[in-house]
């Protein structure tokens, strides 16, 4: 019973310890730097002696008294890891099952079985490139975001797209064929899914295209190969 309760007051002690530490920095940093803005958390690093701190989706990195601040990524050479980037890979996961599929169309390859999302604009080279290379990878089902950032015209290529009577083929058609889709109809065409998606990809932080979304919640921004999109999907199924 007594050694239950000295363990018990040192956990206290060193949970209090740890806060007042977690104060320390905030205060620190939020006095000496006023515009990194709200710190969303401080947590110890793998490092001894350097704390995490995060910033929304951004990480920076101090010491326990929070005089310095370091911009960068943290390399486990020993392990060959990249640890800034696993831990902002999970702060940027998507679940899967929460994707508004209603606000994409779905193109089916083979048995389907494996899962992928895609946020695409119609005037990105990038997604040309990559769509082209993805009719390699079969047994899939695409669920594609039309994500018009580029400018309005890729804002008129996405709502003629959304109102094809076929969205798939006419996404094809034009990222693979070069064919562009007919005008779209005014009125009679609801557009607001494009909207959606831009205001789910702002809050999600998707600034790029393509970003590539994965059934375990794996996230890639920018284009890659078939291979490696087949080998994921097939980790992920």
């Amino acid at each position: 019973m007594k050694r239950t309760l000295t363990a018990l007051v040192a956990a206290v002690l060193l949970a209090g310890a740890a806060l007042a530490q977690e104060a320390t920095i905030r205060r620190n940093l939020l006095e000496r730097l006023p515009q990194i803005g709200k710190i969303d958390e401080v947590t110890k690093s793998p490092v001894a002696g350097l704390y995490e701190v995060r910033v929304g989706t951004d990480l920076f990195y101090t010491d326990a008294e929070g005089n310095y601040l370091i911009e960068g990524q943290v390399l486990d050479l020993r392990a060959r890891r990249n640890l800034t980037e696993e831990r902002q890979n999970k702060l940027l996961a998507v679940d899967f099952d929460s994707l508004p599929l209603k606000d994409a169309f779905t193109i089916v390859r083979g048995d389907g079985k494996r899962r992928m999302a895609v946020f695409q604009d119609p005037n990105c080279g990038y997604c040309k490139k990559f769509e082209r290379d993805l009719q390699k990878v079969d047994n899939v089902t695409i669920h594609m975001f039309l994500y018009p950032i580029l400018g309005s015209d890729s804002v008129t290529k996405s709502r003629n797209i959304w109102c094809a009577r076929d969205k798939g083929k006419a996404w094809q058609d034009w990222m693979v064929r070069d064919v562009a889709a007919p005008a779209a109809p005014s009125p009679g065409c609801d557009t607001t899914a494009l909207d959606r998606n831009r205001e789910f990809g702002r809050k999600h932080q998707i600034t790029g295209t393509p970003t590539l979304l994965f059934a375990d919640g794996r996230r890639v921004p920018g284009a890659m190969a078939a291979a490696q999109v087949d080998k994921i999907l097939t980790e992920t199924k």
